[in-house]
């Protein structure tokens, strides 16, 4: 059983995150056809010497329709205050409905979810350069929050998955580096945990494609990238707990790869992604060393 002080704080970490007004976009350019076919640009605040590096960010949200981009604004307007052009990514998730076997949400769609992200990544550098020309996309960095940390593992992975996939890239994409932050990053270990109550398995379309799709989308299968990459991770998250970052840490390490961990002493999840904590900092910090 979860230690209810532990629930305490998260409950109000998440609060705080969640306190923060959104903020507006200075533009935004749709990369398909469906509503959630958008980006919304940030442009670096205050002067800068050259063009600004571009962080792509993903949000998180167990996947789930209650979940958008709306919710990380305030974080994108901190990176964009912190001197980077930021392309906030919105993306298909599941259905607002319970279903069969599901309690509450559904957690994404097959294969919509990874169909809207491997094409707003393919449209981005065109779309940066008309809605946001003060982005550098050769300096790209892709960050993501839990679900969207998972996603942006994967987006920087194209070009290992398995042959046959619409989603393979035929060589590495042009990115700097990920930055994952509290991800989702081991779905077998995940689940072993009951993380985001079952998020991965309802990700792949439940038990029965578990085995089939897994290789398709879990990080943890995907490696080496030989993008570098870093996870940042509260040691007192109870949502996605470090045992998941440190999974995949160690498979990457198995493939012959270094991931880079940050161990955050008393954080949980949110403050990750909340500009009034310091951890938000620290994630500052971590893309600064990828996108500079």
């Amino acid at each position: 059983m979860t230690d209810p002080a532990a629930v305490e704080r998260d409950a109000a970490e998440a609060a705080s995150a969640f306190a923060h007004p959104a903020v507006a976009p200075d533009a935004t350019a749709a990369y398909g056809e469906h509503p959630d076919h958008v980006v919304d640009f940030y442009a670096p605040r205050g002067e800068t010497r050259d063009r600004a590096p571009l962080v792509v960010l993903l949000h998180g949200g167990a996947w789930r329709a209650p979940y958008d981009r709306l919710h990380v604004t305030p974080f994108a307007d901190f990176l964009a205050r912190r001197g980077f052009a930021v392309a906030n990514v919105e993306y298909r998730r599941g259905s607002s409905l319970p279903h069969q076997n599901a309690e509450g949400p559904v957690a994404g769609r097959w294969p919509e979810t990874f169909d809207d992200v491997a094409a707003a990544m393919d449209a981005l550098p065109g779309l940066a350069a008309t809605a946001l020309p003060q982005a550098d996309v050769r300096r790209t960095v892709v960050t993501g929050h839990s679900a969207g940390g998972h996603l942006a593992l994967w987006a920087a992975a194209r070009h290992v998955l398995p042959a046959g996939s619409p989603w393979r890239l035929p060589s590495p994409p042009m990115l700097r580096g990920v930055v994952a932050l509290a991800p989702i990053a081991d779905f077998a270990v995940a689940e072993e945990l009951g993380v985001c109550g079952g998020a991965s398995a309802q990700l792949l379309g439940g038990a029965d494609h578990w085995d089939e799709r897994l290789p398709y989308a879990d990080p943890a299968a995907l490696l080496p990238t030989g993008i570098a990459t870093a996870v940042v991770q509260g040691r007192d998250d109870i949502v996605v707990p470090q045992q998941v970052a440190e999974a995949y840490v160690a498979a990457a390490a198995k493939a012959g790869e270094m991931v880079g961990l940050t161990l955050l002493d008393a954080v949980g999840h949110f403050p990750l992604i909340d500009p009034a904590a310091d951890a938000c900092a620290v994630v500052a910090e971590e893309i600064s060393q990828l996108a500079w």
